[in-house]
């Protein structure tokens, strides 16, 4: 049996130019829907005494090595291994019915088991290679500026650097990031989001995605064969080729069941003729033996709708990196959220400035902006930016520290200057019992307070507040519809603002004020007490948990490596509505393997005393083995057409805080 997952032969490559989607082009279909014409021919031109009996076995012999061509090269690479599969059971029980005399039973098998596996390998073929039809999203020529002149040249050779010219209507054939022009971009092959997104200088932008408005100049930031579309399909590739626990399951216990199929067999063979039994009958019943007791649709119940559903997934911008991991997904009940960034925008504005002692409103933003300049956190950014627009000049303080958790160090005018929360102005002893009142009204307002100054007197604080995804309450619905029974906030923020956003989210838990480290401790006591846990963050922050949940999941990483190769699995757009959509995937992907597994064994059940007993033909055998394993391949891809992972939403905006 062909699996081009477990390291059979993969004819993948060769066939994939010729037959371009066609399975009556298929070699392995081809061959065996020859087969069957020569079957069917000698058999009607026999029954009419058109053709002598020896014609006939010679055009039945024709048909078995046309319908063994594909699956006949397994079996005898499996002998000289050696190691005994389904395709040494298949070729055995081929063999057995030509030396009792069947040659219509030999070609009938051959014919029948070739057809069965050329469908599989076309289905499986076809199932992994969808994702490659992405990279015909991206144009084969690109426009390119070079000198002030416009030149067409093969995407191959457009280098980092280089400027295209993409105007409406026209794909981008790499990743960049737009020099000049604004436009608006349909980014749905690579995000899986449906709305167009509005972009302008400095936005990146990437590979396959359509221009839909303005005509843009993009500077190169990656070339053709390292693009995010590229690097999508070469992951989505790799994870298809990985097995879940149930498949490695299924080869040990192939690894030992067919060889027992193959000598129990030859004992049915042997023993009863031993016995003075008839050869012929006792021969005849190892041979429907070998194809009864094989176990095609149990070895293939899992593959074909794993590696369907990676490919779905990826082409709907949700990258899941191996077949453990979708397995995984369907198993989690538990579902730990960051929020800095993944139930929020991650762009937080300031709201508030409240300065003390002799300060002024401009003085407070002058010194937090000249330390958070040095760093790169959303709540440092926002300060930066404010202080930016009401004209102030930002010069950078000196010896800058980050404060993992708590906020920032710098030195400015030679003296130490901390910008954080209120928890790290205790711990440096600066007096804050005075600044509570405020401090606890503006969290109750559903702002982040960050407060300035020295360790021995707080000059002012600065309150902030974040947009959280406007779509977030119909993920965390749709989290619940699709089997969530826990679903935990995980943040450094203080406890009052987390308890905020949670409770308008309808999150059940939150664990706030929490250091990565901190993140990384939940997540393993949710597992031990809530069981399998999947954790969300939007990046490198969130590594440390990402890393121990049962599944790591990464949020906006269209374009980002090292966010991608940090998680599980990797949702390369912004909505928070592809959570329960990945969720429902594993879920759904779990639910049809077990059926087919399921299927699988009772069919095995009836089969095997079936052909023991006599009461089932050689001929009866092949027919219910191979229709049995038809349907298990074609429930398989029931998991390559999921429901959309979400409908557009109407714009609606929510304001909370970090």
């Amino acid at each position: 049996m062909t699996q081009p997952d477990t390291g059979g032969h993969d004819d993948t490559a060769e066939h994939e130019e010729p037959y371009r989607g066609r399975w009556w082009a298929f070699p392995p279909l081809r061959n065996a829907l020859i087969s069957g014409l020569v079957l069917a021919t000698a058999f009607v031109l026999e029954r009419i005494d058109v053709i002598p009996v020896g014609v006939a076995i010679g055009l039945y012999v024709v048909a078995a090595l046309l319908g063994a061509s594909y699956w006949g090269r397994e079996a005898v690479e499996a002998i000289a291994r050696p190691r005994v599969n389904i395709d040494v059971l298949m070729a055995v029980a081929t063999v057995g019915s030509a030396a009792l005399g069947l040659w219509e039973e030999a070609a009938f098998l051959a014919f029948l088991y070739g057809a069965a596996e050329g469908l599989e390998e076309f289905t499986y073929d076809r199932t992994r290679g969808a994702i490659r039809a992405l990279l015909d999203l991206a144009p084969k020529e690109a426009t390119v500026v070079r000198n002030g002149v416009e030149i067409i040249v093969p995407v191959e050779e457009l280098a980092v650097g280089d400027v295209m010219l993409v105007r409406p209507g026209e794909s981008l054939a790499t990743d960049g990031t737009i020099l000049s022009g604004a436009t608006s971009l349909d980014e749905s092959p690579v995000t899986g989001e449906s709305v167009p997104v509005e972009k302008g200088p400095g936005s990146d932008v990437f590979a396959g995605t359509l221009n839909l408005t303005g005509a843009v100049e993009i500077t190169v930031t990656r070339t053709f064969a390292d693009n995010t579309l590229s690097q999508i399909i070469h992951l989505v590739e790799e994870a298809q080729e990985e097995k879940t626990r149930t498949q490695r399951l299924i080869d040990r216990f192939d690894a030992y069941y067919s060889p027992a199929i193959l000598a129990g067999a030859a004992l049915l063979a042997v023993v009863p003729t031993l016995l003075g039994g008839d050869p012929s009958v006792w021969v005849r019943r190892a041979v429907t033996l070998a194809v009864a007791g094989a176990p095609c649709a149990l070895v293939m119940s899992t593959p074909v709708a794993v590696a369907a559903a990676i490919g779905s997934a990826g082409k709907r911008g949700v990258l899941i990196k191996g077949g453990i991991h979708l397995e995984n997904l369907g198993l989690v009940h538990v579902m730990a959220m960051d929020k800095t960034g993944t139930l929020t925008r991650g762009t937080p504005q300031v709201t508030d400035l409240i300065p003390f002692a002799t300060t002024d409103p401009e003085e407070l933003l002058r010194v937090a902006a000249a330390v958070e300049a040095s760093s790169e956190h959303p709540l440092a950014q926002a300060i930066v930016r404010r202080a930016e627009a009401d004209g102030i000049v930002v010069r950078r303080a000196d010896t800058f520290e980050a404060l993992t958790g708590a906020g920032a160090r710098a030195q400015l005018n030679g003296k130490d200057v901390y910008v954080g929360s209120a928890s790290l102005f205790a711990d440096i002893g600066a007096a804050i019992e005075d600044k509570r009142g405020i401090i606890d009204g503006l969290q109750e307002e559903g702002k982040t307070v960050v407060l300035v100054g020295h360790s021995d007197q707080v000059i002012g604080l600065i309150a902030l507040r974040d947009e959280y995804r406007p779509e977030a309450p119909q993920a965390i619905e749709g989290l619940r519809h699709s089997g969530i029974r826990h679903i935990v906030m995980l943040t450094g923020d203080n406890t009052r603002t987390a308890a905020a956003i949670a409770a308008h989210l309808g999150i059940d838990q939150v664990r706030a004020e929490l250091k990565p480290a901190d993140k990384s401790r939940a997540v393993t006591e949710l597992q031990t007490t809530l069981g399998p846990v999947a954790m969300v963050g939007d990046g490198i922050n969130d590594a440390p948990a990402l890393a121990t949940a049962t599944v790591g999941i990464a949020m906006g990483t269209a374009g980002t490596d090292a966010a991608i190769e940090a998680a599980d699995v990797a949702l390369m757009g912004d909505d928070l509505r592809t959570l329960p959509y990945a969720v429902a995937l594993g879920r759904k992907t779990r639910h049809i393997s077990r059926q087919n597994i399921v299927f699988s064994v009772l069919i095995l059940a009836v089969l095997i005393p079936s052909a023991v007993t006599g009461w089932l033909s050689i001929a009866g055998a092949v027919l219910v083995h191979e229709v049995s394993e038809i349907i298990a391949v074609l429930n398989g891809l029931r998991a390559r057409n999921p429901a959309p992972p979400h409908q557009p939403i109407t714009s609606h905006t929510y304001e909370a805080d970090l």
